[in-house]
C-alpha cells in the first residue's frame, strides 16, 4: 500500500495514512492499530500476539494468542468463545449458556439453575435445581435419580426402583411386583 503521509509523535507513536484511506498507527511497545478506510473496521495487534477486531456492525472479535482462544461479542450481546481444543461456548444475553465439547456433547446451562446435556449417542441428561436427574437413553429407557431413589423405566413398561436404603422394587407390565432387600434377598414376589 502506498503511504500518503507519515507522522511521528513525541511519545514514539507513528501514524501512516495510506492512499486507500486506511490509517496505521504503530506504538513504541510493538502494538499497532489499523483503521479501515470505512473508519469502522479496526484491527489492533498487541505486542503479546493478541488481536482485537471491531467490525462495522460492532461485532468484536478478540483472539488470545497464549490461550489460542477466540472471544466474539456480537452487537445483540451474544458471546461466543472458541477454544483451541475445539470446545465452543455460547453465552446468551439472557444468561443461558451452551457448551459444545470436542466430542460434540452439548451442555445447556439455564438461568433457572437447570442443566441439560445431549450426548453424541442420543442420551439426554437433565438436572433440576433440586439435584434430581432424568436420563433418557437412545434405546428408549429412562432413569430418574432423586435423593430418595433411582428408578429405571424400560420401553416394555417394566419399572425398577432402588431406594437409598438399598431395597429394590421391580414392577412388571403383567402386574407382578418383586421386592428385594439391600442384600438382594427376595422379600416379596407376587408371581401371577
Amino acid at each position: 500500500e502506498e503511504i500518503e503521509r507519515e507522522t511521528a509523535y513525541p511519545d514514539g507513536k507513528v501514524e501512516k495514512v495510506l492512499k486507500n484511506g486506511c490509517h496505521l498507527i504503530f506504538f513504541p511497545n510493538g502494538t499497532w492499530k489499523k483503521v479501515g478506510s470505512d473508519g469502522k473496521t479496526i484491527t489492533i495487534t498487541f505486542f503479546n500476539g493478541d488481536v482485537k477486531q471491531v467490525m462495522p456492525d460492532q461485532t468484536v472479535i478478540y483472539y488470545y494468542a497464549d490461550a489460542k482462544t477466540t472471544h466474539t461479542t456480537y452487537a445483540d450481546g451474544l458471546e461466543v468463545l472458541q477454544f483451541s481444543n475445539g470446545q465452543i461456548e455460547k453465552h446468551y444475553p439472557d444468561g443461558k449458556k451452551e457448551i459444545t465439547f470436542p466430542d460434540q456433547t452439548i451442555k445447556n446451562l439455564f438461568t433457572d439453575g437447570q442443566e441439560e446435556s445431549i450426548f453424541p449417542d442420543g442420551t439426554i441428561v437433565r438436572v433440576q435445581r433440586d439435584g434430581s436427574k432424568t436420563i433418557e437413553f437412545s434405546n428408549g429407557q429412562r432413569e430418574l435419580h432423586t435423593s430418595q431413589f433411582k428408578r429405571r423405566e424400560y420401553p416394555d413398561g417394566t419399572v425398577k426402583t432402588v431406594y437409598v436404603n438399598g431395597q429394590q422394587e421391580t414392577k412388571y407390565v403383567s402386574g407382578r411386583v418383586r421386592i428385594k432387600d439391600k442384600d438382594g434377598n427376595i422379600i416379596m414376589d407376587t408371581k401371577l
